[in-house]
Formats: structure tokens, C-alpha cells, sequence
């Protein structure tokens, strides 16, 4: 901060020492007992005692007064004098009071015809206790409506004297309309002044320059012994509306003028534009060497609105945009530097929701602190100077737009792509060599897998899946329709026990599993597969499968998903849409959940009616329902046993990978494995068969 000069005031004859705006000393025991009659502040030699409400000085040099006085705060009207006699009360008015009272606004002195400041009942003026609610009386004492200017409030409403209180916002257009025609004002009108030098050493401890006051005719105005800042809105040089301030940092504007951007002016014909949130930012900017830079004189919304754009002439938050419209038309880069709060953020999403995205950009403050990040623009120029708030504009980005993307947002994945931090980049081994090199499982794509019935496609999965849980601890979730739970779980036991779970038929004369490695099973069974079943005679649907596979992935950590067979799902699809758009939809639904949670995805689909089969593999295109399995999946594979003993060992399994999409996890051909009938076990063709 910056320390100004000390000056010589001299109060009731006496003198004493201010400093700057903010700080003063003293040099005589001086009393002050008059604030409204109701304030005392004591000077004392060498201390300094306040009251609980003055936490300013109070100056009284230029008729300027700076201090806890009552300054009137209508947003959408300015009183300039209190009445000059007292009105008595109408039965209307006595009623209308007790109307107010009690839903929580205490009218006090408030008379008809007149607009009034008052603290809001619903937001109690927020941490600064700001009068923020506007109250207008009707001249004949009969309706009252009011509104609260805070931006995280907004409350509104109105009632008549002898009718129910309403508080719903259309009720505000029943009474108490304010007349919409925009004023004619002038300097001379409104009593606007050039800048004190208290006013002008205010904006100096903001760095903001006595040429950049001028040059945007920053001017002042008096309320009794009280100045307040005045911002003038000009459009062609011309006055056309005044915002004021004062310095506890509360605004409010001349009623029924036009809505624009302050300094309007300075962007006409510019095809670069940076909107900022308040006319401080404004001139802090100009500081920076931005004169092309307009403030918004509203303020911004509490948090972005899910509705839809409203019709221009109902879009009455932003009104100043259409009224400025023929200055924005020709922009094709606007700057949103907004404030880095949530209602800073809502503001700039609105007003990119009107402008349009594609020409907006939008700033990064930088930190002030270690801890602490700038605010504002102001605040940029007041703890880092005006190179620092240059680097912020030049350093703008592109306003994010849905579904609108560069590479340059992805490039932290990228790096960890190129460095393999992410893990599995290069696809998870399936646990038998003869595939290492023909097919990988990656985490997020989309694996078909087909062949004729008894071929083993089920099987093979399930080894697969005890394969990847035993090599890298991966955990799935299970939609097997075809399997009753038991059987599922027999196979997937034997798998990862290597043993029958029967000492029968099939079991040969292999040892059976004890109990003891039964129950250690079942311990793998609970920490490794979680199963999606509908139990009622429903038939489950993909959405209602995805909606389950998501809940395992959030709750359990699954990496991959087994659905089988696609024949078991519902499908029942629109009139108007064929099996073929109803695939390829759900298909898109299937990579989505698999690209968004990184879970791997099998998907079972069975061949048609083979008519004229001559006992070899199928091919994708065999697929019953469309060609979009094999068009959208990452991977194909056909799973295809031999039947036929003079053709080879009937224990042989051909596995046809008919499709790899990414390169680097494989490519396309054919392996073979052993099926080991007793334990369910795939194994390469070279390991040993068990013996009997």
C-alpha cells in the first residue's frame, strides 16, 4: 500500500493530522460526539479510541465526509433528500406496514413515492451488512415492491395493503411500476464534480493515475457533507447514465437510464475487447495500456442459470449487451476478464453463453501471494504492477467450448503415453506366448468375441480373466447370463486351482480340490468377480447393465467387463429404428463406458444360422444382427475348436484374431492352445497335457 503525505485539516478550529485516505494521527484531545447524534469517537494524545461503527477517518475539508453517515442506496434510483415534513399514515400505509413487518422489511420512516435503501431480511446485506434491499411505496400508500441489487440474493416481490404478501417475480409487473423511459441527465443535473484530492489520493493507493481519472471523466458527487465517487457512462461523449460509490464499497445507479458498458467508447470499432467485472478493473487496465476495455455495470450473477437463453426483451440481467450490440458485432476476440470468484466465473459463462464461445477467451490471475491468488484486475496492478496484468491479457486462452478441443489440453497424457506412466500402455499379456503378439488386452477398448456354439468361447474368457487377475491382480465384473451362478463359479475355480471340483466322470483320476483349497477359493471368488444379475424373469437391457458396471467400477475398482451373450439382453428398439442403427447405438454406449472408466470390455456375440458351415471358423461378418460388430469393436476374435478327429487333436482350440484396431497391442492371425477338459485350463500347444 501506498503511504501518502500527511495534510492539515482543521475541524471545529482545531488542528489534526490525516494521512492519506485511511490513516490518521492527532495532536490536541479532541471530542467528535456528533455522527447523526449517535456516534462518538474520542481523540486522545498519543491514542486513538473508535467506536464500533467508524473504522474510517472522518474528513471534513471539501465538504467531503467519510464515515458511517446514512447515504441513500436505491440501485434502481437515486433520493436525493429525505422528505421535508413527515407524512402522516394513512389507514393504508398502517396496514401496509404491518404487511412488511411481517415478512421481515421494517419500512421506518419510508413514505410514499419514494424509493428507500433497507437492509434485506432473506441475505441480511451479506458480511458487509450492505442495504442492498430497494424498497418503492406507491404514492397513494397503497401496494409496496421490493428488491434486493445483491447479486448471491435477488430476492423480489411485492403486496398490497389490504392482499396477500406475493413474492413470486412476476408479481413485480402488478404495481409499483417503474417507468422504463430512459432519463435525460447532464453533469450540471446530477451535481457532478471534478475529483477531490482526498478522492484523487484514493485512487493513487490504487495506482490508478490522475490522467486516467480524467481521461474517463471519473467526477464526484455531494450528499450533505458526504462526497461519493461517480462513475459517468458515456455513449458518443454523450452523459447517459451514473453509477456511484462510496467508500465502504457500496454502489448504486440514476434509475431509469440506459444500460451500458462503461467506457462504452473506447471499444467502438475495436476488433479486440476485454470485459471486465467493475469500473475499477476498468481503469486498471488503462494502467496496463488497454484502453480497449469495457466493465459491465451490474455485477455478476451468483451462479451460471440452467435455463435457456432468454428472448432478447425479456433478458433484462443483461441488457447492456443488446443495447451495446452494434459495438460487439464487429469484435472477434473478447477478453472475459472477469473476477476468479464463483460469481466472476458465472459472469463470464453468461456473458460467453450471448457473445458466443468461439470469440471468447478468457484470463488466469496470478497468485499475490503464496497462498493467496489475485482477485481482480485491480488487484493484479496493486501487488504486481501493470507488466504482470499485461502478461495476463497477453496470455489469454481460448474459452473452453464443449466437446471442443486442442491437443494441447491433452498433452499431460500424452507425456505419460510416451513415458508409459499411465500403465498398460502397451496392453496386458494374456498369460499364453503364442498370442503375445497377436493380441494384448488395453485398458478402455472393446473386445467381440464369436464363434459357433461348443466352441468354447466362455471358457476361454473366463481363463483369460484368471490369467490377467493372476498377473497383474485385475478385478471384473460379470454379466454371464447363460451360467447359473454355481456353474460359474465351478469353472473359475478349477481354473485358478488347477483341479476338479468333482471327483467324477470328467475328473478322471485327477486329485480333487481339498476343502481347504475349496475355501481359499472362495476367498479369490469374493476379492476377484462381481457379478450383474437380474434375478426376476426380466430381461436385463444394455443401460441397465452399464449403469451396473459403473457402480462396480466406482465401488470395487473392476477393470473389465464380460458381457454374455448379446442374445441374452433386451432389445426391444423403436418402430422406426432397425437392428442395424439399434447395434451400432448400443455399441457406441459399450466403448463410451469403456473409454471413460478404462475398464476392458468382452462382448459375446453369437454367429447366425451357419446353413452351409463346413465345420471352420466362422468370420465377424457371421456375427447375427450387423456389421457394426466388427466395425466398432478395438478388437475381433473368433474362438474355434476342432471336431473332427482326423483333422488334428480334438482338444485344440484356434484362436482367430480378426481384428486389432490399435497396433501396438497386437495384430492379426491365429494361435493355438491345449484345452484341458478336467480343469477347464488353456495352455500353449508346447507345455505338457496333464497326465491321467
Amino acid at each position: 500500500m501506498v503511504l501518502l503525505p500527511y495534510r492539515r485539516i482543521v475541524v471545529n478550529n482545531s488542528n489534526k493530522f490525516v494521512m492519506g485516505s485511511k490513516y490518521f494521527l492527532h495532536k490536541p484531545s479532541i471530542a467528535f460526539t456528533t455522527i447523526r447524534k449517535t456516534i462518538p469517537v474520542l481523540f486522545q494524545t498519543q491514542r486513538l479510541i473508535f467506536s464500533t461503527f467508524v473504522s474510517k477517518p472522518i474528513f471534513r475539508n471539501r465538504g467531503f465526509s467519510y464515515g458511517p453517515q446514512r447515504i441513500p442506496l436505491p440501485v434502481s434510483g437515486v433520493m436525493l433528500e429525505d422528505p421535508a415534513e413527515e407524512i402522516a399514515e394513512s389507514e393504508h400505509m398502517m396496514a401496509l406496514k404491518q404487511k412488511l413487518s411481517q415478512i421481515g422489511i421494517d419500512i421506518g420512516s419510508c413514505g410514499p413515492g419514494q424509493y428507500s435503501g433497507l437492509l434485506c431480511p432473506m441475505c441480511k446485506g451479506g458480511d458487509s451488512n450492505e442495504k442492498s434491499l430497494s424498497l418503492f411505496i406507491t404514492q397513494d400508500g397503497h401496494a409496496a415492491t421490493w428488491t434486493c441489487f445483491r447479486a448471491k440474493c435477488g430476492w423480489r416481490g411485492g403486496t398490497r395493503a389490504f392482499a396477500d404478501v406475493r413474492t413470486a417475480y412476476a408479481d413485480m409487473k402488478k404495481f409499483g411500476k417503474v417507468n422504463k423511459r430512459c432519463r435525460q441527465i447532464t453533469e450540471e443535473s446530477l451535481g457532478l464534480e471534478p475529483l477531490c484530492d482526498v478522492l484523487l489520493a484514493y485512487f493513487s493507493e490504487r495506482i490508478i493515475s490522475r490522467e486516467t481519472l480524467q481521461r474517463n471523466a471519473v467526477m464526484q458527487r455531494r450528499y450533505g457533507d458526504q462526497i461519493v465517487i461517480a462513475f459517468t457512462y458515456r455513449r458518443d461523449g454523450a452523459l447517459v447514465s451514473c453509477k456511484y460509490r462510496d467508500m465502504a464499497k457500496k454502489f448504486w445507479q440514476e434509475a431509469d437510464t440506459l444500460k451500458i458498458f462503461y467506457g462504452l467508447d473506447d471499444i467502438k470499432g475495436s476488433s479486440d475487447i476485454i470485459i471486465v467485472e467493475g469500473e475499477m478493473d476498468k481503469l486498471a487496465m488503462e494502467e496496463a495500456g488497454f484502453r480497449n476495455c469495457v466493465s459491465v455495470p451490474d455485477g455478476a450473477p451468483p451462479f451460471i442459470s440452467d435455463k435457456e437463453l432468454p428472448p432478447v426483451d425479456k433478458d433484462t440481467k443483461y441488457q447492456y449487451l443488446w443495447n451495446c450490440k452494434e459495438y460487439l458485432e464487429k469484435a472477434s476476440r473478447i477478453i472475459l476478464a472477469t473476477d476468479g470468484d464463483p460469481p466472476g466465473q458465472a459472469l463470464a459463462e453468461e456473458l460467453a453463453r450471448r457473445l458466443g464461445r468461439e470469440r471468447c477467451w478468457r484470463v488466469t490471475w496470478p497468485n499475490k501471494t503464496s497462498i493467496d491468488r489475485c482477485k481482480d484486475a485491480n488487484e493484479v496492478l496493486m501487488y504486481l504492477g501493470p507488466g504482470a496484468l499485461r502478461e495476463v491479457i497477453e496470455g489469454a486462452e481460448l474459452y473452453p467450448i464443449q466437446g471442443l478441443f486442442n491437443f494441447k489440453d491433452y498433452f499431460t497424457e500424452i507425456d505419460a503415453y510416451y513415458h508409459q506412466t499411465i500403465g498398460y500402455e502397451l496392453g496386458v499379456s494374456t498369460g499364453w506366448r503364442s498370442l503375445n503378439q497377436l493380441y494384448n488386452v488395453v485398458p478402455g477398448e472393446l473386445t467381440i468375441v464369436t464363434g459357433v456354439p461348443n466352441s468354447g468361447k466362455s471358457e476361454w474368457i473366463d481363463a483369460l480373466l484368471c490369467n490377467l487377475n493372476h498377473s497383474v491382480g485385475w478385478k471384473f465384473a460379470l454379466c454371464s447370463m447363460e451360467n447359473r451362478v454355481r456353474e460359474h463359479a465351478r469353472k473359475l475355480l478349477e481354473k485358478h486351482m488347477k483341479k476338479p471340483f468333482f471327483d467324477v466322470r470328467y475328473g478322471e483320476s485327477v486329485e480333487r480340490m481339498t476343502v481347504q483349497e475349496f475355501e481359499k477359493g472362495k476367498q479369490w471368488l469374493g476379492d476377484t468377480f462381481f457379478l450383474i444379475r437380474c434375478e426376476n424373469d426380466c430381461l436385463p437391457n444394455i443401460d441397465w447393465v452399464l449403469s451396473l458396471a459403473k457402480a462396480a467400477v466406482l465401488r470395487h475398482g473392476v477393470n473389465g467387463l464380460v458381457i454374455d451373450p448379446y442374445n441374452e439382453l433386451d432389445h426391444q428398439r423403436p418402430s422406426s429404428q432397425t437392428e442395424t442403427e439399434y447395434v451400432s447405438q448400443m455399441l457406441t454406449k459399450i466403448k463410451r463406458f469403456a473409454q471413460h472408466h478404462s475398464c476392458h470390455v468382452w462382448f459375446v456375440a453369437h454367429p447366425r444360422q451357419l446353413h452351409h458351415w463346413v465345420g471352420g471358423p466362422p468370420n465377424l461378418y457371421d456375427i447375427s444382427g450387423s456389421a457394426h460388430f466388427i466395425n466398432k469393436c478395438d478388437n475381433g476374435i473368433v474362438i474355434h475348436r476342432n471336431r473332427d478327429p482326423s483333422s488334428g487333436p480334438v482338444d485344440q482350440v484356434q484362436v482367430c484374431v480378426r481384428k486389432v484396431r490399435n497396433k501396438v497391442s497386437g495384430t492379426i492371425g491365429d494361435a493355438f492352445l491345449s484345452y484341458d477338459r478336467v480343469t477347464g485350463e488353456f495352455m500353449d500347444i508346447d507345455e505338457h497335457p496333464r497326465k491321467g
